[in-house]
Order: structure tokens, then sequence, then C-alpha cells
């Protein structure tokens, strides 16, 4: 689920399924009452509009209708699908809150050069730590946990 700030940044979340109680909760957890809020026609949407001032485009009929679009998020799902399909090529699952975590920063950082994004990112990992058993998942199975199993394996 993708929300986007229009000129603004964007926010992503790994959910399950496209349920109205899923996509609703986190645009109210996340959207000030009262913005805003443009979608496609996904019956999962309806209602908002007691709480926001929603308009949805139904992509069958048209894609653009005065200021209502929803061409801004299409053109970051377009950029996540290239990277993940021409540099990752195959993506885990579980790993997926981290891809999107990575092109969510990217994007929220396209005015900045690759300097002032290294540094950025560089500033943003001071006290934390990530295991490479962890990371692939192997942490709390029992296997991998130490470095000494590592080189047992």
């Amino acid at each position: 689920m993708g929300l986007l700030e229009r000129g603004g940044k964007i926010k992503l979340k790994h959910v399950a399924k496209a349920r109205r109680s899923i996509l609703q909760s986190e645009i109210y957890q996340n959207v000030e009452t009262g913005s805003q809020v443009f979608t496609d026609a996904l019956p999962s949407y309806n209602g908002l509009s007691k709480d926001y001032a929603h308009e949805a485009i139904d992509h069958a009929r048209e894609y653009v209708r005065g200021n209502v679009h929803t061409n801004g998020l299409e053109n970051f799902w377009s950029l996540l699908k290239r990277g993940i399909r021409g540099t990752y090529i195959s993506v885990e699952p579980f790993h997926l809150f981290r891809y999107l975590d990575e092109q969510a920063f990217r994007f929220n950082e396209r005015e900045n050069n690759d300097a002032g994004r290294f540094l950025k990112g560089i500033v943003g990992i001071i006290g934390r730590r990530l295991q490479y058993a962890k990371l692939i998942g192997l942490q709390d199975s029992g296997r991998f946990t130490t470095p000494e199993s590592w080189q047992a394996a």
C-alpha cells in the first residue's frame, strides 16, 4: 500500500490483503482528517468521503479528471517494479518490506544527490545493528545463530 503526498514524500507498507479495514486503517493513521484523498476505484476505499474529500478514478474509464489522478503513485509503482525486475530479479516475501523501505528512501530523497543520500543513509544506521542470521531469517530457527555455527555448516 502506498500513500503519496502531492509533491512530497511517499509512505509504503506491505499489507497482506487490500481489504477495506486494512487500507482505511492506514489512511486514518497517516492522513489528516479533512484532507483531499484521491484513490483508484477499488471498493475498499468506499466510505472515506465521510472524513475526507475523497474522489476516485476508475481507470477503466479515465486516468485524469481535472486535479484528480493517481499518476504520481502509479509512477512510483512503475519505478519499484523496474527495480525489482531489473536489479534484484527475485524478492523473497519476508524481505519485501526492506525493498519497499529502500525504494521509498530513494524516492523521498530524489532531489538529493548521491553523496547526500549516502550521508543520510549512514546517519540513519548509527546505533543500529542487524545480524546476518536475522537478515536471512534464520535467527529464530535455532540454526546459524552464532558465527561458530556458520563456520561449521
